[in-house]
Parts: C-alpha cells; structure tokens; sequence
C-alpha cells in the first residue's frame, strides 16, 4: 500500500497515488479504489472535470491490472467499479458516463478482436463467408460460365438451336416485356442433368428463390466437426489465457488514455469555435468562474474587443469570480490541477463588469449574449449548472436574449430528469449566515443549493468539443 502523503487529498494526490501503483508490482487496486470512493463522499474531488480525470485514471489502473484475460469478467469487473463509484458520490453524473464510454470500448474492442479472429479462422479453413443461399448461388454462376454453349450441346432434343434463338429475340419488340419474353424463350431449352443423376446442372437464375436447397446440397457434417450455421470456435471468451486477449486489454488502456487526452483538451477545443460566436463590440453576460468559459472568452479576445459582465455567483463561487477577474489565484491549466486558470480577463485586454447576482435581470435588456457552463447536461437537453443560473437563463428568456451553453462531451448524460430535486446537491449553509445570526438560524429552515435544474426552453444553443 503507498504510503500515505500528509498532504491535502485532492485530486492531484490521487493521481500520484495511482502512478505509484501502476509503477510498482504489488496489486494494490483495491486500495486506490476506496482510496476515490473516499475523496467523493467527502467532496474533496468536486466538479465534473475533475471527477471525470480521475474515474478515468481509475479505470486504466483497473484494466491494466485485471490478472484474468476473460473478457466477460473484465467487464463485470469494470461494472463493479462504476458501481462503487457511482453509489460514493450519485450527483456526479460525469463518474457514470466516463464508466459507461470505458465499457464501450472494451466490447467494440472485443468485437473488432472477434471479427478479426473469425475472418482469420475462415480464411485458413477455406470456408465462404456467404450465407447458404448465396453459396448456391455462387456455385451455380460458377458453372453457368464452365458450361458448354447451346451450339455445343451433344443433344438438342429438338429444341430450338442458338441460331433461332437468336434470330427470336431480335424479333422481339423492345419493350418493358423484353425480359419476360427472354425468359420464355431460354426455358424452352431443357436443362442438363449431372452425371448419374436427376438434379439439374443448370438452373434458371429467374426461379432461383422458387428452388429450395435440397438435401442433397447440404454438405455432410462428421462428429466434431463445425457447420456453416454454428458460430465460430474462435469467441471472445476461447481467447483466455492467449495473446490476443493480452493485447485487447492493451488496446483498452490505449483508448481510455485517449479519453484522458480529450478531457485535458475539451476546453482548448471548445474555445476554438469562439470566432464564430463572439462579435466585436458585443456584451457578453457570464456566470460562475467557469474554466471552459474563460477560456472561450479569451480564445475570442484575441481577435475581438467586447465587454463581459460577469456576476459573481454569491454565496459558492463568488470569491474564485472574483479571483477570476482580477487573476489572483494561480494555478495551472494542464488539465490535472485545480480548476483555475493563470490568465484574467482583464490581462486580455477585456472590459469585465463585475455585478451581484440581484442585478442580473436590470442589465440583461443590454445583454447581447449569455454564455454559462454546466455541470451536466441529461438526457432531454436541460442542464445541472450552478445554483443561479436558471434566474440567469429566465431572465434572458424574458428579454429574447440568447443563451449559449459550454459542455464537453463527457458532460452529456443519458439520464432523464425524472424528479429535478433528486438533481441537486446542497451545500454548507454557513456560508449564508454568520455564527452571529445563530438565533435567526434557529428560527428558520435554510438551504444552499450547489446547483439548478435549468430546463431546456430555457437554452438556446450547446458548443461542444466535438
């Protein structure tokens, strides 16, 4: 077991936890999974970024030390950790969808390893692809073009000859009935029978459907031997113990490394597209100090020159609004760290208005744009965004004022918001009221929403990184 820092746990200590373990050789993966199960039921890893770099982390350390090459039990094994992770902290939905995409690659891995096996194992064993029927069909084009010409034909039966045959169908009109009457005129021809028996050789290609595969088509099959119909022997979970199994399980922590790839790039690319949203000389009204939110306005500073009112999202977040505007908290922006960003607004050169939340409504008439972040966004187009922004986002209803959303993908859940309370997590309360407000706190009922549930007629249009 690592020993343990006497440091803050955050998300930067589990990282390095799970580097010590993937470097070392003791299976230590039980411990760094209580080890995340315990920083999100204390809430010291918040926010869905966040959330979601280390569930992914996680997840890698658990594929790559999985002992046993069955597929189907690293997937329940996968599932198994989702579960934990989910009951530890529920209203982190990013935790669920990053488990939920994990299993997708395993099984479109697995399913591109099966493929792969299965053409392999046809190729070496001579058997077709086709189905029965296009198997019939194949063999019976192949003999039509091996087949003797009717001119060739040793006996005519009195049938007519190729001449009248073609002399009849010039004579025929050029109609939509041309084929029908080519086709009467290639039955009257009999068919040629194989040697010693009365099947035909040839069959017409109109009546093919009408012929059923007889019995005697079927190719014999011996004890221990595999029919066309069966599945393949090389499945997915026949792969135990062998190679192929070892390198899918590498492949799936190449590919949950470019899951990590992306969350550390979503803003950046996100932020690529402020050109094309953000106009000079507009006013820009944004809320809570959002790092994908400061990023796409200083993505648009740079070639733009507008005014951002910025409120200041009382009582959560507005010291890092604050902290935001005028850049005095440091930090990096790599994608591992907090989220915080070293550059403020106003270095960029951007007038920032900083208001209270009570004026929002006053001076959303002169608003051109609001642009928000979420913390999630379900299954019918609404949000989970911080507490505040759906006042934010009725009053620009009111107005006709636009609302734009910033999500990355891994931001989009697909559950549905069946009660909206169940959405919502609460916070310190202390926060609102003062250890001298005891008596009035003893009177009354109080709460802090961390987050709202803003409905989707209330958005206007999602930027995602994609």
């Amino acid at each position: 077991m690592p020993s343990a820092a006497l440091v803050t746990p955050s998300l930067e200590t589990f990282l390095e936890s799970i580097e010590a373990v993937k470097a070392s050789d003791a299976d230590d993966v039980d411990y760094s999974i209580q080890h995340l199960v315990s920083l999100l039921k204390r809430r010291q890893i918040r926010n869905s970024r966040s959330c979601a770099i280390a569930t992914a982390h996680l997840l890698s350390l658990v594929v790559s030390k999985h002992q046993v090459t069955d597929i189907a039990r690293l997937i329940k094994r996968v599932q198994e950790v989702g579960q934990k992770l989910t009951d530890a902290q529920p209203k982190e939905l990013a935790v669920g969808n990053i488990v939920r995409r994990v299993l997708g690659v395993i099984r479109d891995e697995a399913e591109e390893d099966r493929e792969g096996e299965e053409s392999i194992h046809d190729e070496a064993e001579g058997e077709s692809p086709l189905s029965p029927k296009e198997v019939e069909v194949s063999s019976i084009e192949q003999q039509a073009r091996s087949a003797p010409s009717l001119t060739s034909r040793p006996l005519q039966h009195g049938a007519i000859s190729s001449e009248d045959l073609s002399t009849s169908n010039e004579r025929l009109p050029n109609t939509k009935d041309d084929t029908s009457s080519q086709n009467r005129a290639l039955n009257l021809s009999p068919p040629l029978f194989a040697a010693g028996t009365s099947q035909p050789l040839l069959k017409s290609m109109f009546s093919l459907l009408s012929h059923p595969v007889s019995s005697s088509s079927t190719p014999t099959v011996t004890p221990g031997t595999q029919t066309p119909e069966d599945p393949p022997s090389h499945s997915i979970h026949a792969l135990v113990g062998g190679s192929a199994a070892r390198d899918l399980r590498a492949e799936v922590v190449e590919a949950i490394e470019e899951i990590i790839e992306e969350l550390n790039t979503a803003d950046d690319q996100i932020a690529g597209y402020a050109l094309d949203h953000v106009h000079s000389n507009e006013i820009i009204l944004t809320y809570t100090a959002s790092v994908t939110v400061q990023k796409f306005l200083l993505k648009a500073a740079a070639k733009r020159k507008f005014t951002v009112i910025h409120a200041e999202s009382y009582p959560n977040e507005h010291e890092s609004v604050h902290a935001t505007v005028t850049g005095s908290l440091k930090g990096n922006s790599s994608g591992t760290g907090p989220d915080r960003f070293h550059r403020s607004l106003t270095t960029a050169g951007i007038t920032v208005i900083l208001i209270p939340d009570s004026a929002v409504f006053a001076l959303m008439s002169r608003v051109n744009k609001v642009i928000l972040g979420t913390h999630a966004v379900l299954a019918n187009g609404s949000l989970v965004a911080a507490a505040g922004s759906r006042s934010i986002a009725k009053a620009a209803s009111m107005h006709k004022t636009p609302v734009v959303v910033l999500s990355a993908v891994y931001k989009l859940s697909p559950i549905y918001p069946f009660s909206n309370d169940a959405l919502i997590e609460y916070g310190d309360t202390s926060k609102m009221f003062s250890n001298e407000d005891a008596d009035l706190i003893e009177k009354v009922e109080v709460d802090n929403p961390l987050y709202d549930y803003v409905p989707s007629e209330l958005i206007d249009l999602y930027i995602t990184n994609l």
